[in-house]
């Protein structure tokens, strides 16, 4: 269609980028490369984060798709001290009874590799902490109002956010204490919200270790139909 033609009513024309096709297959690898270096971190340094910086990632993150564009998601980004502190404590209340009768044997051994234990320090060290909710539904002037595909907008939001994390040169780690529901009560957030993740966020500490993982090969999660 030609653009000097009319859009129809609530539509535009879509600009799409027009790179040349060595451009498309040289961007894909080079994503592909910068999010392979992505990691999980749970050493962090104080080192504050520059201003702007967090906004930026949650208005990447707000970007995602959503099922009927109802956009079912709310950051609440918290950087004090004091709530970092009493989410701290609630979390390792939660992690304490998990690893002590919630978790299976199979699953403490799974996470073995990681050397991890229900004491989480970095959820105060961290300079900042996302904590994503996903709105199960909408409050409106004419009272509730359907969100559609909630699990899968937020999730498709949240992979965006950790992308956009490390792009900025940040790191972070997908933490979810289980049950979460002491996130919204500590943050007051309503009643249509619930906890979904909590990312801690800043810059690697010194010396920060990982273990040695290996990712599923190409060919084991792909094939062509």
């Amino acid at each position: 269609m030609s653009k000097t033609n009319q859009p129809k009513e609530g539509f535009k024309f879509y600009e799409p980028n027009n790179f040349s096709e060595e451009n498309v297959k040289d961007r894909s690898a080079q994503f592909f490369h910068e999010l392979n270096g992505r990691r999980s971190i749970r050493e962090f340094c104080d080192k504050e984060i520059p201003e702007g910086v967090l906004d930026n990632i949650v208005k990447t993150a707000s970007t995602a798709p959503s099922g009927a564009h109802k956009q079912p998601w709310f950051f609440a980004v918290v950087t004090s001290a004091e709530m970092k502190k009493k989410i701290r404590e609630a979390a390792e209340k939660e992690e304490y009874e998990n690893y002590n009768g919630r978790m299976s044997d199979d699953w403490l051994k799974d996470l073995q590799k990681f050397d991890t234990n229900w004491k989480k320090p970095f959820l105060e060290i961290a300079p900042a902490l996302i904590v994503i909710f996903k709105q199960t539904y909408e409050e409106t002037e004419d009272g509730k109002s359907k969100n559609y595909y909630v699990n899968e907008s937020v999730g498709i939001a949240a992979g965006m956010l950790i992308s956009a994390i490390h792009h900025a040169g940040l790191v972070t780690l997908t933490h979810t204490p289980s049950p979460l529901n002491f996130l919204a009560e500590l943050l007051n957030r309503p009643q249509n919200e619930k906890p979904y993740l909590l990312l801690p966020l800043g810059f690697p500490a010194d010396g920060a270790q990982i273990p040695i993982l290996e990712r599923k090969r190409l060919t084991e999660v792909m094939k062509y139909y």
